[in-house]
């Protein structure tokens, strides 16, 4: 396979609580690659939200190292690592954070205004996401008056609007119901397939999990299983 767009090299993270230590993730060593879907699982507590922080840049190893597209993230400052979050990753979050006051169109343009693109192709490009999502009839909606599966769709492309070459999803269908679950994930899957989007999930949800090409498996903070779809 070619280099690896993101990898993870003895990668440790230790949280201080008071006079406690937490070791959230010990000695994780992962390789991914572009074009990948990669699921993370495990049970609550397992290291896997903590994983997916520090591969988006939200978070830094205590020890160990991570590199993302070949360039060692591990000591940068913050303003260094935020310029990488908003140009490479897009992230998608199980309870959507989407600003409420704004329309679904000025939500998916917002990430595009601090990367400094130029205002006429903010809103065609975000018009263009939108239609792709499926909601190019209620861009002017408001928040709530979004369903929830509607809501995640803006979020969707909100994740695709600065063209990042990852995105990442935490538990993207965990307030869906099932119906609205089926729908983000087929279009997670299609994303992945027709824009080669690398897309990493955390995830509880083992029939979720099992839609990624390759599943890895925490518990403790450590990757116990590691395995890959079987193509029929």
């Amino acid at each position: 396979m070619s280099r690896p767009i993101i990898e993870l090299k003895n990668v440790s993270k230790v949280y201080e609580l008071g006079k406690v230590k937490v070791e959230a993730l010990s000695n994780i060593n992962l390789k991914i690659y572009a074009g990948e879907f990669l699921a993370i699982v495990g049970k609550s507590g397992s290291g896997k939200t903590t994983c997916l922080n520090l591969i988006g840049c939200l978070d830094l190893p205590t020890t160990g190292k991570i590199k993302l597209l070949g360039r060692d993230i591990s000591r940068l400052k913050d303003r260094e690592l935020s310029k990488i979050r908003g140009k490479t990753i897009g992230f998608i979050f199980q309870m959507f954070n989407l600003i409420p006051t704004l329309t679904a169109l000025e939500n998916v343009i917002l990430p595009m205004i601090f990367q400094g693109i130029d205002k006429k192709e903010r809103v065609e490009r975000a018009k263009k996401l939108l239609k792709l999502v499926g909601l190019e009839k209620r861009m002017n909606h408001r928040p709530n008056e979004l369903s929830g599966g509607e809501q995640q769709r803006v979020a969707i492309a909100r994740a695709l609007a600065n063209e990042p070459k990852i995105i990442l999803a935490d538990e993207p269908t965990g307030n869906l119901d099932t119906k609205s679950g089926e729908v983000i994930i087929n279009l997670l899957e299609r994303i992945n397939r027709e824009k080669g989007t690398t897309l990493v999930m955390v995830t509880h949800d083992m029939e979720l999990a099992n839609r990624a090409n390759r599943i890895v498996k925490l518990e403790d903070g450590r990757i116990v299983k590691e395995w890959k779809k079987k193509i029929v």
